[in-house]
C-alpha cells in the first residue's frame, strides 16, 4: 500500500546552525497542529468515509503528512548539526537535550510532548472533515508565523513548500465535504 520514494518531498541544504529556530520548527513534529497529528487523524479518519473516494483521499493525504514529518525531522537535524552545549543551552533546548539528546523527539516549541490527545476522529465524515479543514488552515497559519520568525531562505523555501500544501489539502478537504453535503451525509 505504501511506497516509499527516498527523497523528500522538497529539497533540505540548510547550512546555517539556527538552533533557536529548531525548536520553533519542531511544533510542527509534535505540536497540537503538526504533520504527526495530521498524519494519524486523516489515517485514522479513513476508515469510516462513506465511499472509496473518501477513504482514498484521506490515505493520500496521510501518507503525504508522513513526508512533512520526514521534511520536519530534517530541517531540525541540519540546523543543530554541531551544536555546542553553549548553545543548545543559549537556544533553550538544555531541557530537550537532557532526554533526547539531539534526536528528533516529537515535542511542540515550548517543549510539551505529542499527545493522542491531538488526533480528532469522530466517526462522522462531516465532522471529521470539517475539523480536517481547521486544522490545515491552523498548520498553515504556524507555517506562516515560522516564515515570519526565519531569517535564512534555506529555513523559508521548505516552509513556504510546506504551507502551500495545507492550502492543497485544505481545498481537497473543502471538495470532499461539499461533496458529502450534497449527497445528504
Amino acid at each position: 500500500m505504501f511506497k516509499y520514494d527516498k527523497k523528500l518531498p522538497y529539497p533540505i541544504n540548510i547550512r546555517k546552525k539556527d538552533l533557536k529556530m529548531a525548536r520553533d520548527i519542531l511544533t510542527q513534529l509534535g505540536g497540537s497542529n503538526s504533520e504527526l497529528a495530521a498524519s494519524l487523524r486523516y489515517f485514522s479518519q479513513k476508515f469510516t468515509m462513506p465511499d472509496e473516494c473518501g477513504s482514498a483521499l484521506l490515505n493520500d493525504i496521510a501518507t503525504e503528512e508522513l513526508g512533512h514529518i520526514e521534511m520536519i525531522a530534517t530541517m531540525v537535524k541540519q540546523l543543530t548539526q554541531g551544536a555546542t552545549i553553549e548553545e543548545i543551552k543559549e537556544a533553550g533546548l538544555d531541557d530537550y537535550y537532557s532526554e533526547h539528546g539531539m534526536s528528533i523527539y516529537p515535542v511542540n516549541a515550548s517543549g510539551s510532548p505529542f499527545t493522542i490527545t491531538f488526533v480528532a476522529v469522530t466517526g462522522d465524515a462531516i465532522a471529521d472533515l470539517s475539523e480536517d479543514m481547521a486544522a490545515e488552515q491552523k498548520a498553515r497559519a504556524v507555517y506562516e508565523n515560522l516564515i515570519n520568525l526565519a531569517n535564512d531562505e534555506d529555513v523559508i523555501q521548505p516552509l513556504l513548500f510546506l504551507r502551500q500544501r495545507e492550502i492543497v489539502h485544505f481545498n481537497r478537504f473543502k471538495e470532499l465535504y461539499d461533496k458529502y453535503k450534497k449527497m445528504g451525509y
